[in-house]
């Protein structure tokens, strides 16, 4: 199977930008669907973007316009950059890798990372 970490979420002041990583091992990401999601306090667990094994991306309607997702297959790594962050985006961010075509239910994802926060101050 493949193993996600995510890493580069922190502190950050409205407005900001940061940009976060899913490193995979064990498979390459350009097997998968790729997927980011977020969890906030009190809250389920939403869909915020992906990008197919061809390479389709799709945004939550929240963060269209502002997060792009990407993919380095030399580096077997899946980033999310975000930009123009508001107090909204403050969550615990997880990727995750689905097996077939891409999708946005997190259900349809078989396996995730253990999440980066991801805290913005207004």
């Amino acid at each position: 199977q493949v193993q996600l970490v995510e890493s580069g979420g922190g502190p950050v002041q409205a407005g900001g930008s940061l940009r976060l990583s899913c490193a995979a091992s064990g498979r390459t990401v350009s097997s998968y669907t790729m997927g980011w999601f977020r969890q906030a306090p009190g809250k389920e667990r939403e869909f915020v973007a992906r990008i197919s094994r061809s390479g389709i991306t799709y945004y939550a309607d929240s963060v269209k316009g502002r997060f792009t997702i990407s993919r380095d297959n030399v580096k077997n790594t899946v980033y999310l950059q975000m930009n123009s962050l508001n107090a909204e985006d403050t969550a615990v961010y997880y990727c995750a890798a689905s097996e077939v075509f891409a999708l946005i239910a997190s259900t349809s994802y078989a396996y995730w990372g253990q999440g980066t926060q991801v805290t913005v101050s207004s």
